[in-house]
């Protein structure tokens, strides 16, 4: 079956319907264009048809936007020149929208039929697109719904006619925020920015959307008429200009040049303001052509989207486990951690028992929630019976006998083995025989930490991120004897609480920590060899790091990073590797420079906790050396650092899908998010170029850069991470 059907009224009005076939919302494909462009073809050529309303087969919404699937495809089906065969598919999409925009005019703008596009709620890239092209955009008051043009976040550019118009629409200084930023509007505010041209009751959306075709409205776009001028100025203009200087700073100035989407929009934008509207289109795919030939962006797609959606599809979820779905949790800990637990349960819309040792503590957890639904309640993102709702879910108490009932118990108590284990006992004192106990831990082994359990198979670890409602993933580790329910269950819950889970096997540190701490280590002991802090924090960040090391450890606190390198050392022994690292934190630590919560660390601080510069007694106990190791070099230590981990993590069987390292490194530790993720990254520079340069930096920074032997093997055979372990290609 087709997703486009047309159907023409006694009046005239011809209805082209989008209703994907098999899926919640409309996602376009390569066969959805020859079949809207059939349609359009077919109103055009019909004497009998006046005018065209394009709408959605779906309730509250038109369409979330191209399927991404086709996106990260569409290089290797371009054929054996990827550039042509991509240009010539996206001008001949094109093509299309430029046919319904010109409605059927002749080149004086005479005649001409006028298509109108109803959304009933959410339109995003192409999904907006496609209504840009038409004459008026009619959007059902829907205020759940979201319009706008999200491609940024993905490493792409609305490449489908859609940054042409907006900025044709907006000005570049209007346009910049749906543009650069991906910012979303619900119906009234994309009326107001200027997006749409009505927003009506969503029962009479098709009907307003008649009456404005049978009034035989003017259909021609600003653009096409004669002495057009772009609002705010093209860039010759004096104020244009200004405007794209001003552009091009803040580009550079939030990408830090990493993201090639960014700049190609903005090019696309510079050049197309300069050249009539059909020139700017051919000018847009151009740019599109070449952020799509760019591996970062279909790295970013594979990881961000495609990988992460399969991943909270369950791809990693145990065969043959009925649902698990949580219907009572119990959290033991009310401190920051398991408040934050105990929120995002409840807004998942289950019944949580928040424990704690003293009853003020307790309540303390569960005025954290109140918190966030008042901020909520302000921001009119929530309602006071909302609130009353999650709240009314938390029992804040110190009795564990209310944890009767509870199918998962979630422990978020103080990192310490005894005091784990002494909670543990109680918890299953009271619970029943199948209840899956959970751990949250971001060191401690899981294996270890189930001896306390009566049942090793039903004891799981899970890793939540700080802040817990913020962070968007979930690390589930599985100790030697977990069995598959609890992982089931552990996965189900996540899922619940819209969260991404990875599952990893217990080893030190996990994924996550294993990966991060190098990456800190690496900073600190730089700081050690008289390398100026100011060039490792800028190297980080140029290399796409949302945080330099050293700003890191101040946000996770140096106290803390002193407490894992004690209980590391006292693990490993004689083998210990961080001795110089330590010189500088617990040196740090001594003189009270906790990090941001002392409003002292490797930054100064502000009285009010504003972060300033780095420290200068930084550089007065650790002198900056004379010669200085070139930016590359710097970068190259400290992404090693990381990736170098996550190549360890699989060869030791920590992580048992690469999808879940990719994506883990992002959405936990911010990964370079241009790069795709640790793995992706390795192929994009490819293994053999990866084994070389890290066995240099072992040969002159010591053996922790030594490529690991799996790395090795792939570099002498030329394989790349997705091609010898992607699941999807295996599938």
């Amino acid at each position: 079956m087709t997703d486009f059907t047309m159907r023409t009224d006694a009046d005239g009005v011809a209805t082209i319907t989008w209703d994907t076939q098999g899926k919640s919302m409309n996602v376009m494909n390569q066969q959805g264009f020859v079949d809207l462009d059939a349609l359009i073809d077919q109103a055009l050529a019909d004497d009998a048809v006046k005018g065209v309303i394009i709408t959605s087969g779906k309730e509250g919404s038109f369409a979330g936007g191209m399927d991404l699937n086709v996106i990260a495809k569409m290089k290797e089906a371009a054929g054996d020149n990827p550039a042509k065969g991509l240009m010539d598919g996206l001008m001949a999409t094109h093509a299309i929208l430029r046919k319904i925009e010109r409605g059927g005019m002749d080149d004086k703008n005479k005649g001409g039929k006028p298509i109108a596009c109803c959304l009933p709620g959410t339109a995003l890239g192409i999904g907006f697109e496609i209504p840009l092209a038409c004459h008026r955009i009619f959007a059902a008051d829907n205020p759940k719904a979201k319009i706008g043009l999200p491609e940024i976040m993905v490493g792409i550019f609305p490449g489908m006619g859609g940054t042409t118009r907006v900025t044709r629409m907006l000005g570049a200084m209007g346009a910049s925020p749906f543009l650069l930023e991906g910012k979303l509007s619900d119906p009234k505010k994309a009326l107001a920015a200027g997006l749409i041209h009505e927003v009506v009751p969503a029962d009479e959306l098709e009907a307003k959307a008649k009456e404005w075709i049978l009034s035989g409205p003017s259909i021609v776009k600003p653009w096409d008429e004669k002495g057009y001028k772009m609002p705010g100025g093209a860039p010759y203009h004096p104020a244009g200009f200004m405007t794209f200087v001003g552009a091009s700073a803040m580009v550079n100035g939030n990408t830090k040049g990493v993201y090639p989407a960014a700049k190609a929009l903005l090019s696309s934008v510079y050049e197309g303001a300069l050249v009539p509207f059909d020139t700017a289109l051919k000018i847009e795919a151009r740019w599109f052509t070449n952020v799509l030939l760019n591996p970062s962006s279909s790295n970013m797609i594979r990881s961000l989207f495609i990988n992460k959606e399969a991943l909270e599809k369950g791809a990693v979820r145990p065969d043959g486990v009925d649902d698990q779905s949580v219907k009572k949790v119990g959290v033991i800990g009310a401190g920051m951690m398991g408040a934050g637990i105990a929120l995002v349960s409840a807004l998942a819309g289950i019944e949580v028992v928040l424990i704690d040792s003293k009853q003020e503590a307790a309540d303390k957890g569960k005025a954290y929630t109140t918190a966030y639904m008042d901020k909520g309640i302000a921001r009119k993102k929530a309602t006071e019976e909302k609130k009353e709702a999650v709240l009314g879910l938390i029992n804040a108490t110190t009795d564990y006998a209310a944890l009767e009932g509870c199918d998962l118990i979630v422990e978020a108590v103080f990192e310490d083995v005894g005091v784990k284990a002494e909670v543990t006992k109680k918890v299953q004192a009271v619970v029943g025989p199948d209840c899956i106990f959970a751990t949250n831990t971001s060191t401690l082994p899981i294996t270890e930490l189930a001896k306390a359990s009566n049942n090793e198979e039903q004891f799981i670890g899970i890793h939540f991120f700080s802040p817990v409602d913020k962070m968007l993933l979930v690390e589930i580790i599985k100790g030697k004897k977990t069995g598959d329910r609890a992982t089931a269950k552990a996965l189900d819950f996540v899922r619940q609480i819209k969260k991404t889970p990875i599952v990893v096997n217990d080893e030190r540190f996990f994924y996550a920590n294993r990966c991060i701490i190098p990456y800190i280590n690496e900073g600190i002991r730089m700081v050690k060899e008289g390398v100026e802090p100011a060039l490792i924090e800028n190297a980080a960040k140029l290399v796409g790091m949302p945080l330099g090391p050293l700003q890191l450890t101040d946000e996770t606190s140096i106290d803390l990073g002193v407490k894992i390198a004690k209980a590391t050392k006292a693990a490993m022994g004689d083998a210990y590797p961080n001795a110089e690292v330590d010189e500088v934190l617990f040196w740090m630590e001594g003189e009270g420079r906790l990090g941001r919560k002392s409003n002292a660390g490797f930054y100064d601080y502000d009285e009010k906790g504003k972060r300033q510069l780095l420290w200068q007694g930084l550089r007065e106990q650790y002198p900056t050396a004379d010669d200085q190791p070139d930016l590359t070099e710097v970068q190259n230590r400290l992404l090693f650092a990381q990736v170098l981990e996550a190549v360890r993590a699989i060869e030791e069987d920590v992580l048992m899908d690469i999808r879940e390292g990719d994506v883990g490194a992002i959405l936990g530790w911010g990964f370079a998010p241009w790069s795709g993720g640790p793995l992706s990254w390795l192929d994009m520079v490819g293994t053999p170029w990866a084994a070389e340069t890290t066995n240099a930096l072992a040969a002159k920074h010591g053996d922790r850069f030594k490529a690991p032997d799996l790395l090795e093997d792939m570099a002498s055979k030329n394989q790349s991470f997705y091609g010898r372990f992607d699941p999807a290609k295996a599938a």
